[in-house]
């Protein structure tokens, strides 16, 4: 639901609108995740870019997030944006995201993977980012997609180089980022930001929604056929 940004609440209305504790209101704030009430005498009064704020932090926790890398997103966005300027930060996570996260136990893991799991090779799945540790001693670690932890086994058991290993992963993570920032960047220019700037018709609204909803698989599978061309041509020219 759109913020309005007219809207005034006192911090137990926007923690009940919000679906968090005053509590955690308060938390948010101290930590500078939410910007300071407006002041009406002592009292402070909250709007729609607070509930929006805190929508986005909710989806970026959705998303893994921790605390301080939520904090470092937030301070790239002016305490004084807009309710519809926090959707459209909302918006460009939603086509590039899934829900297959997963926390699991050691003995789950284990389950998943279909062999017993040690110290060691947990470790390494972690520094391969296939997995994400939950705590010091690997006992709980979230799994985001079901599909790699069979890929990243199969590459360890190829038993190569962890240091290649860890190197080919910087190389990937470095140009797919790049690639990600730009296409988000297209998209919110191109879709996004015209169909809010048009005040969110009607017409056009099952568009967008459509766009958004197939965004992500159609670009995974362009990215991939484009890999594999330039694989290819890569070879080609080196033989």
């Amino acid at each position: 639901m759109l913020r309005t940004a007219d809207e005034e609440l006192t911090i137990d209305e926007l923690a009940a609108r919000a679906g968090v504790t005053v509590r955690t209101v308060r938390f948010y704030a101290s930590r500078g995740l939410l910007p300071p009430p407006r002041l009406r005498g002592r009292l402070g009064l909250y709007g729609g870019d607070h509930l929006a704020r805190l929508d986005l932090i909710r989806e970026l926790q959705a998303l893994g997030f921790t605390l301080s890398a939520i904090e470092r997103h937030l301070e790239r966005i002016p305490d004084d944006a807009t309710a519809e300027d926090l959707a459209l930060h909302r918006a460009l996570l939603a086509p590039w995201t899934s829900d297959q996260s997963e926390d699991l136990t050691r003995h789950e893991l284990s389950q998943r993977a279909g062999r017993q799991l040690d110290d060691d090779l947990v470790g390494k799945l972690v520094s391969l980012g296939i997995l994400q540790a939950l705590d010091d001693d690997l006992s709980r670690v979230r799994l985001s997609n079901s599909a790699m932890l069979g890929v990243g086994l199969q590459i360890l058991d190829l038993d190569l180089p962890q240091g290649m290993l860890l190197e080919a992963k910087d190389i990937v993570e470095q140009h797919t980022s790049q690639i990600a920032v730009e296409l988000r960047e297209l998209f919110a220019a191109n879709v996004l930001r015209p169909y809010l700037e048009r005040g969110r018709p009607e017409e056009e609204r099952e568009r967008v929604h459509v766009a958004t909803q197939q965004l992500r698989p159609l670009t995974i599978h362009v990215l991939v056929n484009g890999f594999q061309n330039a694989i290819n041509d890569v070879i080609r020219d080196h033989v």
